[in-house]
């Protein structure tokens, strides 16, 4: 057995008795995903999944940069490569490796999905690295898993994509007009438009007029370009944008000096001063836009990203190789807040990867202003640990309530249970300390443990 079923609750048999009741009751509640990278043409084209390596390794993160961190070269792995030469040679250079996830939240989603799924009860090493692959390779080649069984399979009642204002969406409208029953919707995630440093800014400013019929070259049609743009992913069934900021910083810009700042930034200007304004110009932007047609907004700030830039310039942006940074929020924020903050119609969700910043600064704003909300813990703190600490420093400010949930985040579409089966297990262990410490009774953590586990995604989200 590669899981035990009393994983991460309690070690004390009292507290850990609460803990099962009460994760029982939650177990299988279906799993709204309402952020994450996987990709809308999986389900459009619904076809086999190619090998284990490239459904395990080659997209996720987590694992590639581990392995690159031991040593373990991206030529090896295939990084970058659209085929793959030789899969079970890459397969087997993860397997010889999987002792380094040791104590990791990807070992856990990783074995989570290696028995529940495949059936495999070795762990996986050099030495079983063979049985996995062969496994793991016939089993992809069966109806029951392809990505649309697979959606069904794991109890998903929505699941978000990520996507670019200047995507089509043309997978997405295939989904819709072959009137499968699933809900699979776009988020709106605007980066390669609002932020100057982004990699053809001026170039995509311009495609975002052609779409749109908006003369993007001035600022009025720039933001009616973006208007539009957001109406098109929410005929779509989109409920949700993201931006991916350096910063939490936001501007009150009157309008002729926004206007001229976005001349600046279209005509290439290299300050990098000008920049981060134009990205705090923009948070207070999209926000207006949000108070206006009723998408959530999501602002997930603080990452270096591409710190390593020889492997950026070879293999392109998303490389495993982004840094948590300081992160400011008390100031940053005060712009956009004096403006919306007080608006109830607008939702705004927090995220952060400093969490110096849960007590001191998030659950007191969250605690405070009504359009607020703290999302769950990110990227390198989406752990068994890193969720027991967001519990523990925001719920005495902010209460369960000005939380959302979970959302696994993921590009790896066999985690996403896995995922939730972890968040559920932590959050159902730290209402049963409540319980054992009589700060609550048990059918408040039920309720609360029901509302973790979906009520709150699908009412925060608008889902």
């Amino acid at each position: 057995m590669l899981i035990h079923p009393d994983r991460l609750f309690p070690a004390e048999p009292g507290t850990q008795r609460i803990a099962r009741t009460l994760y029982e009751q939650v177990r299988i509640l279906p799993i709204i995903s309402p952020h994450g990278h996987t990709s809308a043409t999986w389900f459009a084209k619904n076809e086999p999944f190619p090998d284990p390596a490239k459904l395990f390794v080659q997209p996720d993160h987590y694992v590639f940069r581990m392995l690159y961190s031991q040593g373990v070269s991206f030529e090896d792995l295939g990084i970058g490569q659209p085929e793959l030469k030789d899969a079970r040679k890459v397969w087997r250079i993860f397997a010889s490796h999987y002792c380094l996830f040791r104590g990791t939240p990807t070992r856990m989603w990783l074995d989570f999905a290696f028995q529940e799924l495949f059936g495999l009860k070795q762990r996986l090493s050099e030495q079983t690295a063979d049985l996995y692959f062969d496994t793991i390779s016939e089993k992809l080649l069966t109806p029951q898993f392809r990505p649309r069984a697979l959606y069904r399979h794991f109890n998903l009642e929505v699941l978000a994509t990520t996507d670019s204002p200047l995507d089509s969406l043309t997978d997405h409208k295939a989904i819709r007009e072959s009137n499968w029953d699933a809900r699979i919707l776009p988020t709106f995630r605007p980066d390669p438009v609002v932020d100057p440093d982004f990699e053809g800014f001026a170039g995509n400013i311009a495609k975002l007029g052609e779409k749109t019929g908006e003369d993007t070259s001035t600022w009025a049609g720039y933001l009616n370009a973006l208007r539009t743009t957001r109406g098109r992913f929410r005929e779509l069934g989109c409920t949700a944008t993201d931006h991916g900021h350096p910063t939490a910083r936001t501007a009150n810009l009157p309008t002729t000096e926004a206007a001229e700042l976005f001349g600046r930034v279209i005509a290439g200007s290299p300050d990098v001063q000008q920049h981060e304004l134009f990205r705090a110009q923009m948070l207070t932007e999209m926000a207006r836009m949000s108070l206006e047609d009723g998408l959530v907004m999501q602002i997930h700030p603080g990452s270096a990203r591409n710190h390593n830039r020889k492997l950026s310039d070879r293999y392109g942006r998303d490389v495993g190789a982004d840094i948590p940074t300081p992160t400011n929020y008390v100031d940053a924020l005060r712009p956009l807040l004096d403006q919306f903050g007080n608006e109830r119609d607008l939702t705004i969700i927090l995220f952060t990867l400093d969490e110096s910043t849960y007590s001191r600064e998030l659950a007191p704003l969250a605690g405070h202003y009504p359009c607020l909300r703290l999302g769950p813990p990110w990227w390198f703190h989406d752990s068994p640990e890193g969720m027991r600490r967001f519990r523990e420093s925001v719920t005495e400010t902010a209460g369960f309530y000005k939380t959302v949930g979970f959302n696994d985040d993921t590009r790896a579409f066999l985690s996403i249970p896995g995922r939730h089966d972890v968040a559920r297990r932590m959050d159902c262990g730290f209402l049963a300390k409540q319980v054992a410490e009589h700060r609550l009774e048990e059918d408040e953590a039920l309720e609360v443990a029901q509302d973790l586990a979906y009520g709150l995604v699908k009412k925060t989200y608008r889902l």
